[in-house]
């Protein structure tokens, strides 16, 4: 079955620095603000902010700064989608989050996987697969009634 047409589509290419989160976010803040109530504004903020960060650290390790991360985002009428695309080597999202302890998730000194914790808490679907360019699709989704 295919999925409908989205209402709102948008797109963003930035380089692999951390640096470039700022400007994600008031990428975001200009297209999410105005249509989502605050409560969720704030959760896919963080998510996305979450999501590029570990495309920074973790996925596009060693490779060039130059090496693009593709955001888009999609608004239905009732589910608001963020998309982070990488070109890094693919893992099993669903393996990652059972091997994670979420006792953890409120220990400031413990790095590995909080944020992939912090991002499925924080949407309501999560979903990350490898795409025939060899990209990677990390998919969160909010509902938004």
């Amino acid at each position: 079955m295919q999925q409908p047409t989205p209402n709102e589509h948008f797109k963003l290419q930035l380089p692999t620095e951390l640096e470039a989160l700022p400007q994600a976010l008031q990428w975001f803040e200009k297209i999410a603000l105005p249509l989502l109530p605050q409560q969720a504004y704030w959760q896919c903020q963080v998510a996305l902010a979450e999501g590029f960060t570990n495309v920074v650290r973790h996925a596009h390790q060693g490779l060039p700064p130059t090496t693009s991360i593709d955001l888009e985002i999609l608004l239905w009428d009732r589910c608001f989608e963020i998309r982070i695309w990488d070109w890094g080597k693919p893992f099993d999202l669903k393996a990652k989050l059972q091997e994670l302890n979420p006792n953890n998730l409120n220990d400031p000194f413990y790095e590995g996987g909080r944020g992939l914790m912090f991002i499925q808490k924080l949407t309501d679907e999560l979903h990350y697969c490898r795409q025939a360019d060899k990209r990677n699709c990390l998919t969160m989704r909010k509902g938004l009634i």
